[in-house]
């Protein structure tokens, strides 16, 4: 395929076409590569399909120009500003992908790796400048980003509308991609399904999704949370939802309602704490209101029973957290009890007794605010990722322990999504200063870089496998990469105040 020519592929829908583009790395290497936007793998989810598992997209005659992000599910964000670039894009079109290949030719077997965004399930977009993917085409990867359906509209529970429509979205993307791959120098062979945050859950979701596990030979869980809904509690934001919108909380009551007015009225899906401490450990490591539901069907059980049982137990992981994931949400807490120590405001948030002293003497200089984030940072992020890693054993696991610490005025510590930048090798792209501030250093994200680009290519990272020693893989304040020993509070919490009980699915 020459390169002067705009590159030309046929789905099964009809042909696309993209566009040759060229970007150079921090060292001026410059790679070219083409990519291809806003490809439909699903019809629009509007009308009758608004609530309804996703259907294959019309046929189309001619060529689809790919040359633009399509729309995305996003209309808004819901967060000001997100730590990550996440443009909204207005339009119906919303389920699509976008490829970016350094060589669009049928047969180059090149190995794929597959983005979801995160987003807490309500916001985030496919069409983020940082997920495009320029430093993986520099490495022979295909990059494909896949749009899901996001808030009640891809995870409402109510009467007569089929449940988990955004994990439904999920696995019509990966099957697009296993039959398309090819057909942009992919080998559906090799993909590696990726995410962070809510996107790392996804992921997660998926490694144990026995229904899946033909679609994908690997995992980067980058910060996951444990998105494990019961019905019970997916009924109860649901009903709240409607009540706030004054209407019967059912398809045909919320299907009345047009996407803007229902975003923002997903606050009602929250409910407030009476106090802002007491029971903070348990009541943080709850699962969001709007978030893929274990339902019985789709979805037979939580992750931790999923990885428990060994259901994708034979899939490379690669999975980790940063140090201080949500450690700023709780600014201003410890005010409302004066004069209370880190001990005594960690023993009214719920932390086990074992594990107060250790978590209050961490790092003290930073004072009780700064323990009582610690407390939400390992319960949603942290813990879950420690007990998973040490619940597969000896299967092929490797840890890793984002320590690294942002040097934006803006940004305290390694902080949520501080990590992606590096992981995707993208330092000067925009919005990335603001995150990590200036002069980050380019060594750290070759070290992080490298070992995303190992587990794509190779299945493996080149460090011990996590086991019985804990083998981590460290990317620290100084040293770029070492190999420690790391998450063992974390697992201590996870084993004495986190490790939930099946859900069930009544």
């Amino acid at each position: 395929m020459r390169r002067t020519d705009d590159p030309i592929v046929t789905t099964d829908a009809g042909r696309v076409r993209g566009r040759w583009r060229t970007s150079a790395d921090a060292r001026g290497q410059v790679t070219s590569f083409a990519t291809f936007r806003g490809i439909p793998f699903a019809a629009p989810p509007v009308g009758d399909l608004r609530f309804a598992p996703p259907a294959a997209p019309e046929q189309w005659d001619g060529v689809r120009d790919a040359g633009a992000f399509g729309p995305t599910p996003q209309r808004e964000s819901p967060y000001d500003p997100p730590r990550i670039p996440e443009p909204s894009i207005p339009g119906r079109d919303v389920l699509t992908v976008n490829v970016t290949t350094p060589d669009p030719s049928p047969g180059a077997g090149l190995p794929v790796l597959v983005w979801i965004h995160g987003g807490g399930f309500i916001g985030g977009s496919p069409a983020s400048p940082w997920y495009v993917g320029e430093s993986f085409a520099r490495d022979g990867v295909v990059t494909i980003t896949v749009a899901y359906r996001l808030g009640f509209e891809g995870f409402g529970w109510m009467e007569g509308a089929v449940p988990n429509r955004g994990v439904l979205d999920w696995v019509a993307g990966l099957d697009w991609v296993q039959r398309h791959a090819a057909r942009f120098g992919g080998d559906p062979a090799r993909v590696t399904i990726a995410g962070q945050s809510a996107g790392g859950a996804a992921v997660m979701r998926l490694l144990t999704l026995p229904s899946a596990q033909h679609l994908f030979s690997q995992v980067i869980a980058v910060s996951p949370a444990d998105a494990s809904a019961t019905v019970e509690s997916a009924r109860e934001a649901g009903e709240r939802i409607a009540a706030a919108l004054g209407v019967e909380h059912s398809a045909a009551g919320l299907g009345a309602v047009d996407e803007h007015t229902l975003f923002r009225a997903l606050g009602a899906a929250q409910t407030e704490p009476a106090d802002p401490v007491r029971g903070l450990l348990q009541r943080a490591a709850m699962p969001l209101p709007l978030a893929p539901v274990v339902d019985g069907t789709l979805v037979p059980h939580s992750v931790t029973d999923g990885v428990r049982a060994g259901v994708g137990a034979d899939k490379p992981l690669l999975i980790g957290a940063t140090a201080h994931e949500f450690n700023e949400s709780v600014v201003g807490v410890a005010a409302s009890r004066p004069g209370a120590d880190a001990v005594a405001l960690l023993r009214e948030a719920g932390v086990p007794d074992a594990c107060v002293e250790d978590l209050a003497g961490a790092e003290p200089e930073r004072g009780p605010d700064w323990a009582l984030g610690q407390v939400v940072t390992d319960a949603i992020f942290r813990g879950p990722a420690a007990g998973w890693a040490n619940a597969r054993g000896a299967g092929p696991t490797w840890a890793y322990d984002f320590r690294w610490e942002s040097r934006s005025p803006a940004v305290r510590g390694a902080a949520h999504c501080v990590d992606v930048p590096f992981g995707f090798d993208i330092l000067g792209a925009d919005g990335v200063e603001e995150a990590v501030g200036p002069r980050a250093p380019q060594g750290l994200a070759d070290a992080v870089h490298g070992d995303w680009l190992a587990m794509v290519r190779d299945g493996a990272v080149d460090a011990p496998r996590h086991g019985d020693s804990h083998a981590t893989v460290v990317y620290g304040r100084d040293a770029h990469r070492r190999i420690g020993a790391a998450y063992a509070l974390e697992r201590r919490l996870w084993t004495d105040g986190l490790a939930p009980v099946s859900p069930g699915s009544g």
